[in-house]
């Protein structure tokens, strides 16, 4: 594959309309994973998504062209899967299965389109909102970030010469490598690209899995960005979301029902997907209270990954778990994703090594580090954190209340309710950065 002169193409997005998303492939696995199993049992659920920006300071909407915005979540309404990419997912092996969706599923995907959104502008943030059938609104998350953070990029390296951007890029490849060459030094590593959602772009992020390809060899084991892993012959890695949870616990019609809803989720998944699919996210209402009322089953499932308490921490409470259920965590999985960047993924590794097979989910800190590359001033280009969350779900309100209470969503009252029912026991906020 021919190199990109990344700089030239980002001089260029100041001529003409360039779309940020050019294939509904441009997103990431576990959505399709998640919404072929949404299809079959939840088809007939409303649900609303809304993107929230945590990085309140960060005012976007003074940042970005609402115009812009706009022409660019209209575009993506225009795509529709090709039969190319139909029939890669059809006949491709994924998680060493094959006809990972079913025929009927790759058939509905022919049709489908991204429904209409909902955008204003309120004290310099955009409220952007998606309502719908959750077989459609849940597909929005990907594109939706991917397009603000990389209009917010491009906001930033407007009007900037071809030579200040050259140099951009280039220093901010050698910070990568420099990464890279850390990494390599862990001999048992196992990691994937999990930058999709808030890339400073899509060809950055192209060079980017490219670069740890070639750099780390098969410690490399692929991307959640379905199109790359396609392009590239990558393994598509992801598996389930915080939105399931949140989602069963709205519709659940008393606390008892709240309650059950995790349980609930992982039985569904189970019932659809198997193998190293079975992972378990434990922190959509907290990890604490998740393990303390998990089914004796769930011990027997491929791993755990921990989202939002801090990493080491998060890991020997699983681990801890799992020696009072009698099994050995040489033999299960630790899936870390949230905010890692080569120090931690040094730390968490070195803490773990030869006490549980770990895989490393590497995001924004991958996709999006430009801080202390640009030979201009500006902020804009470091990486924020933008989320777009489940807010309803058939007219009754979504609540996602995290090992880390900053990353919280939903009404006040909702989350004070889910507090009594799962207590808050083993939270600890702290500064939510990316």
């Amino acid at each position: 594959m021919a190199l990109t002169d990344i700089a030239t193409r980002t001089y260029n997005h100041n001529w003409r309309l360039d779309p940020i998303v050019r294939s509904l492939l441009d997103t990431d696995f576990y959505k399709l994973l998640m919404l072929q199993m949404i299809r079959h049992l939840y088809h007939d659920v409303e649900a609303t998504f809304a993107v929230i920006n945590r990085s309140k300071a960060v005012r976007i909407a003074d940042m970005i062209d609402e115009a812009e915005l706009r022409a660019q979540l209209d575009h993506v309404r225009t795509l529709r899967f090709s039969k190319k990419e139909l029939i890669w997912l059809a006949g491709n092996s994924f998680y060493g299965k094959q006809q990972m969706f079913s025929p009927d599923f790759i058939a509905w995907l022919a049709d489908f389109r991204l429904p209409d959104y909902e955008l204003k502008t309120v004290d310099g943030q955009y409220e952007l909102r998606f309502h719908g059938p959750w077989t459609h609104t849940s597909m929005w998350e990907i594109p939706a970030l991917a397009i603000i953070n990389e209009l917010r990029s491009r906001a930033a390296m407007k009007a900037r010469g071809r030579f200040a951007l050259d140099v951009l890029y280039a220093r901010a490849k050698a910070k990568l490598w420099e990464k890279v060459e850390r990494l390599r030094t862990l001999p048992d590593l196992v990691i994937s690209d999990f930058g999709t959602r808030r890339r400073h772009g899509f060809l950055w992020q192209r060079w980017c899995v490219d670069a740890l390809k070639e750099g780390l060899g098969d410690r490399f084991i692929g991307t959640s960005n379905v199109l790359l892993a396609m392009d590239a012959d990558l393994e598509a890695i992801g598996t389930n979301a915080h939105e399931l949870p949140m989602v069963l616990a709205a519709l659940a019609p008393d606390d008892a029902g709240v309650a059950a809803a995790p349980y609930r989720v992982l039985e569904d998944w189970r019932d659809h997907y198997g193998g190293n699919l079975l992972i378990a996210l434990p922190d959509a209402f907290g990890t604490t209270s998740f393990l303390a009322h998990a089914p004796d089953w769930l011990a027997d499932w491929t791993g755990f990954r921990p989202d939002s308490a801090p990493p080491i921490e998060g890991g020997e409470q699983i681990i801890r778990w799992w020696q009072d259920k009698g099994r050995d965590p040489r033999e299960k999985l630790l899936i870390f994703s949230d905010g890692m960047d080569v120090d931690t993924i040094e730390q968490t590794y070195r803490h773990f090594h030869g006490r549980v097979r770990m895989s490393f989910g590497w995001g924004t800190n991958l996709t999006n580090d430009f801080r202390g590359c640009a030979p201009f001033e500006t902020a804009g280009l470091d990486p924020i954190s933008l989320v777009c969350k489940v807010v309803e779900a058939n007219g009754r309100p979504a609540v996602k209340l995290s090992d880390n209470p900053a990353k919280a969503t939903g009404k006040p009252e909702e989350i004070a309710r889910y507090l009594r029912i799962f207590g808050g026991e083993g939270m600890v906020e702290s500064k939510v950065l990316v």
